[in-house]
């Protein structure tokens, strides 16, 4: 190992939370403190040390890189609470789908694919057959392996898995760990989207006004983080300028602490919260307020956009609650109302009625599409107040009728009523946040 590999190493080997620093490195170590140094900046940007204002560097646990595709065996392990026997070196590679071994030796060779998981029992030539083909082993009811087999695992690199759980057990937590990984793959991040800091335009405290409007006719931006040390220390924008001289420092007139984002948070989140403080552009950062790039409202309502435009692959609990609404027909119309949904068993609550969250998810979709039908636009659900004066029952059909009441460039209300009967029995007023135009 070079000298910056041994430190890395024990940075690695020290526990998470642990305080580091330069000095304290390099006496260990018995290294120079410019070797600790950049070997500490080093360990920075591989994610396992942070360094927090007012707290200093720590040692801290490495973030796994987000696969937006698939799951590893190592989440498979983690989903099945399995005990991996050999083939450690392959739990990084990603699963593609999963066989149940419930076949003729045969028959289950042209299931066999890369990436493939193969369920199956205490049966050696199939673990034996699946490993020579690629395909890694997860054996159920808690059966162990030869060392014949383990060898096998370890020399083609194939996780191979046992676990105590029966066979249509883990196939059930499979199942379900590569739907909700697919829901999550349709959730778009700032990273995502997000400018890196190589690709944007940033000031430092002592630039100028004449820098900023320079930097303006450029890019055509008219909002700049202020960074000093790669760190976000403010932001300044053309209006904080207005009417000051062009020496004066950006120092003097920028904003501090201002609003910042993570790569982590939703692009919806991020919607909100640019629309709500009219906002054009976020600066990203790191735990350590590290600027990593800045998003813009442009990027995000193009996000947006697009995430609508996608093929729906696996449904949610919002999708399942709203399939059952549909809009009244205009025919046997005479009260105008807008939509209606015959209760489900799996919409009410213990006690026979409709569940609360259900009701409410069903007003918040009914109160979107009547924004959108009315005036084109998208919205996000800010609040949501609702009187609810009868008991809604299995079985029984309701009635919604929404009215838009008031309107600005932001927001909207609307009031959305629910019948049974053609009897009022609940009623909502919904405050909208408008995100973009569609």
């Amino acid at each position: 190992m070079t000298k910056h590999d041994q430190i890395i190493h024990y940075i690695e080997t020290l526990p998470i939370g642990h305080k580091i620093s330069v000095r304290g490195i390099a006496k260990h170590l018995n290294m120079s403190e410019g070797t600790a140094y950049r070997a500490i900046k080093d360990a920075e940007t591989l994610g396992i040390v942070s360094t927090i204002e007012r707290v200093g560097t720590i040692r801290i646990e490495k973030k796994s890189k987000y696969s937006p595709d698939m799951l590893t065996f190592e989440e498979i392990v983690s989903v099945i609470e399995g005990e991996v026997l050999g083939g450690h070196a392959g739990l990084n590679n990603h699963l593609a789908k999963f066989i149940i071994g419930a076949m003729t030796v045969e028959a289950m060779t042209k299931y066999f694919s890369p990436g493939s998981l193969i369920i199956v029992g205490n049966r050696q030539r199939v673990q034996e057959l699946a490993l020579a083909n690629g395909v890694a082993v997860l054996i159920t009811g808690g059966f162990g392996a030869t060392q014949e087999i383990i060898d096998l695992a370890n020399q083609y690199q194939l996780p191979l898995i046992s676990t105590a759980h029966d066979t249509f057990t883990v196939a059930t937590l499979i199942n379900r760990s590569m739907t909700e990984q697919m829901i999550k793959k349709e959730i778009v991040t700032v990273q995502d989207i997000f400018v890196p800091l190589e690709q944007s335009r940033y000031l430092s405290p002592h630039d100028t006004v004449e820098t900023f409007h320079r930097y303006a006719d450029m890019t055509g931006d008219s909002r700049f983080p202020v960074v000093h040390n790669q760190r976000l220390i403010g932001v300044v924008t053309a209006k904080d300028l207005i009417g000051k001289n062009e020496q004066t420092v950006i120092e003097r007139l920028m904003t501090r602490e201002p609003i910042t984002v993570k790569t982590h948070m939703s692009v919806a989140s991020v919607s909100h919260k640019m629309i709500w403080e009219d906002l054009e552009m976020l600066p990203v950062v790191a735990d350590n307020l590290q600027l990593l790039g800045v998003v813009t409202r442009q990027d995000v309502m193009k996000a947006m956009q697009s995430l609508q435009q996608q093929p729906q692959i696996v449904h949610t609990y919002e999708d399942e609650v709203n399939a059952h609404l549909d809009r009244y027909p205009a025919s046997v119309n005479s009260n105008h109302y807008d939509f209606r949904v015959t209760i489900q068993p799996q919409m009410i609550s213990n006690f026979g009625t409709i569940s609360y969250g259900v009701l409410c998810e069903l007003i918040t979709n009914v109160a979107h599409q009547k924004l959108l039908n009315q005036t084109k636009f998208n919205s996000m659900v800010e609040k949501l107040d609702l009187n609810y004066f009868n008991m809604i029952q299995l079985g029984n059909e309701i009635q919604f009728k929404a009215e838009i009441f008031y309107q600005n460039r932001r927001s909207v209300l609307s009031q959305v009523d629910v019948y049974h009967e053609n009897s009022l029995v609940a009623r909502a007023i919904v405050t909208s946040q408008i995100i973009e135009q569609n």
